[in-house]
């Protein structure tokens, strides 16, 4: 019995200690690759501190070339840049300047006509200068069928909270709204202190071309509708879609320069958004001296 608890003992103590030798090696290189990526991430933090000081985050600190090239710029220079950045926005978007469009309203004047019957319409009129006004013949001259029944006795414009008697200077030929020779110049004589708008009869209208609308909105005063140029149709007037409420017609259509190019005459039956517009020509401007 003895000697054959010899050998199993031995086969015991051997198996005891290459098990022990294993684990130790085991811990050992898990110990090791432990600290391999201990000094892999060490490694990596210090590439990273390295990196921050080269970069700067958004808080919008300039490096010293920056600033030189900001200090360098001088009053002329950066009034360039604007006038550059400005220019692209009307250009690509279509925007004209608040401070422009707030100028050109100061130019129309809410415009009412009476009839025989003593009814009254409203629309819009727009100042050219030495007491002249443009604006829509069928808002001063009764068109259509009857027009007896409906013939307007008198024409006025609301300037500072009052209204001021204007007679009638020159018309187009049109016998009914919506029409090419719709179209009327208005005199009145007392001064105004009113700017005078600058007008291009030689605007093409393009497709896509943006456009502001100001008119007298229901009677409600001079407001403001931006839009786009449409089509142009066969007897020379143009599309857009910009709001067609009563009494727009005879306000200003301005270009992206602020320049009045057109007058709102009418909208499709129906449909308060599609408008048309009677672009400015010489003929217009016949009896207006500052012409």
């Amino acid at each position: 019995m003895s000697r054959s608890l010899v050998p199993t003992l031995l086969f015991t103590f051997s198996a005891i200690l290459f098990f022990s030798l294993g684990s130790f090696l085991a811990a050992r290189q898990a110990t090791t690759g432990e600290s391999d990526q201990i000094a892999a991430l060490r490694a990596e933090v210090g590439a990273l501190k390295r990196q921050r000081s080269e970069t700067s985050g958004t808080a919008g600190r300039a490096n010293s070339s920056e600033t030189a090239v900001v200090g360098a710029m001088d009053d002329h220079g950066r009034a360039a840049l604007v006038a550059e950045i400005k220019q692209q926005l009307k250009s690509e978007m279509g925007l004209m300047p608040v401070s422009l469009m707030r100028q050109r309203r100061q130019s129309f004047v809410e415009l009412y006509s009476y009839d025989v019957s003593g009814a009254s319409n409203y629309g819009t009129a727009g100042y050219l200068g030495d007491g002249y006004f443009i604006t829509v013949k069928h808002a001063v001259v009764a068109l259509g069928d009857n027009t007896e029944a409906r013939r307007i006795t008198s024409v006025k414009i609301t300037y500072n909270g009052r209204q001021i008697p204007a007679r009638i200077v020159d018309t187009g030929d049109a016998k009914v709204e919506v029409d090419p020779g719709d179209w009327a110049i208005l005199k009145v004589k007392e001064d105004l202190d009113l700017p005078a708008l600058e007008v291009n009869m030689h605007y093409g209208f393009e497709f896509a071309d943006s456009i502001v609308r100001l008119g007298n909105d229901y009677s409600k005063g001079i407001i403001l509708s931006t839009g786009y140029v449409g089509q142009k149709t066969s007897n020379n007037l143009v599309t857009c879609l910009t709001d067609g409420h009563p009494g727009v017609s005879g306000g200003g259509v301005l270009n992206g320069d602020g320049e009045l190019v057109g007058i709102p005459i009418g909208r499709m039956q129906g449909d308060y958004r599609f408008s048309f517009i009677l672009p400015l020509r010489g003929e217009m401007f016949r009896k207006v001296p500052v012409f």
